[in-house]
């Protein structure tokens, strides 16, 4: 995810990307004249080196690759939806049901690429222990990390969720009464520059990076394969009628080639888990998350 929370402008000017893009409506790309087939695909770190790999790859399997970078979190699903990409690979399954949910859409993952377990960093303290009755904790305020986050401190025993939790909490739902820690809300680019005015802070991935944060400051880490990080799982995603695309379920499995998955691992840093969940059971995770947020009314 993640790479999830950079919420910045759009960079990609408007002619870059008309020329990336084929009009709304309309597939960006097929056969070329080579024979060779185009797919173009919306990313949000084209920039990073392990995407020159994996275009490679794509390559070796007869497959042209152009990408166009989004730093704007709210384009890529809308410019998917409406014909200007192919696939995308920048969200979770969390964020994916959000946007389909809100805006009535059928986005569908169709392979799995990593998790990001979501840390808890500080400055301040060695141990997890060491964190005092009433202390403080910096999470992210967007909806999707800020409820993530929650359910990191509360499997860390910092905080006690009403209900036990789940993927939609908010700070309203904590329990002060059985909880250890006070939790401050905050933009999330900002989570790493509070981290020494709190007792500890959760910094996504990203931020953590830029913010040079290194493990020994990490106190508490979720659990990948626990089943409350299944829907913040990274992926392909395609329109529900591409779902069974042979040339898209390719480029999905090219992520897992091994010079992609160290060229992703030098670039991005080892606290990726990289997953493999095949298209169906990321479909199916993808429903049940759709299914509770229309159940909340959300």
């Amino acid at each position: 995810m993640s790479r999830l929370t950079r919420a910045l402008l759009l960079l990609v000017p408007a002619a870059l990307l008309a020329a990336a893009c084929a009009a709304p409506g309309q597939a960006p790309a097929g056969p070329a004249a080579d024979g060779k087939q185009t797919v173009t695909i919306g990313v949000s770190d084209a920039s990073e080196s392990y995407w020159n790999v994996y275009k490679a790859k794509a390559a070796e399997a007869g497959i042209t690759v152009n990408f166009v970078n989004f730093t704007d979190y709210n384009q890529p699903n809308p410019a998917l939806s409406q014909g200007q990409l192919q696939l995308n690979e920048f969200q979770h399954l969390q964020y994916l049901a959000n946007y389909n949910v809100k805006n009535n859409d059928t986005l569908v993952p169709i392979g799995a690429t990593a998790v990001y377990p979501l840390p808890l960093y500080s400055l301040n303290h060695a141990k997890l222990e060491e964190i005092p009755q009433g202390g403080r904790v910096a999470i992210p305020n967007d909806p999707t990390n800020q409820a993530r986050a929650l359910l990191v401190l509360q499997s860390a025993k910092l905080i006690t969720l009403k209900g036990g939790g789940n993927s939609l909490s908010t700070p309203s739902d904590i329990d002060p009464v059985a909880s250890k820690v006070q939790v401050l809300p905050v933009d999330a680019a900002q989570t790493a520059a509070n981290l020494a005015g709190v007792d500890a802070a959760i910094v996504n991935n990203n931020y953590a990076t830029a913010a040079k944060l290194g493990e020994d400051k990490i106190l508490f880490k979720e659990n990948p394969d626990s089943d409350s990080a299944k829907p913040y799982i990274n992926a392909f995603v395609a329109r529900a009628a591409d779902k069974d695309n042979p040339t898209y379920l390719k480029l999905a499995a090219i992520y897992h080639d091994p010079a992609v998955i160290e060229a992703a691992r030098k670039d991005l840093g080892s606290g990726g888990i990289i997953k493999t969940n095949d298209a169906a059971d990321l479909q199916a995770t993808l429903k049940q998350i759709e299914n509770t947020l229309r159940t909340a009314g959300r």
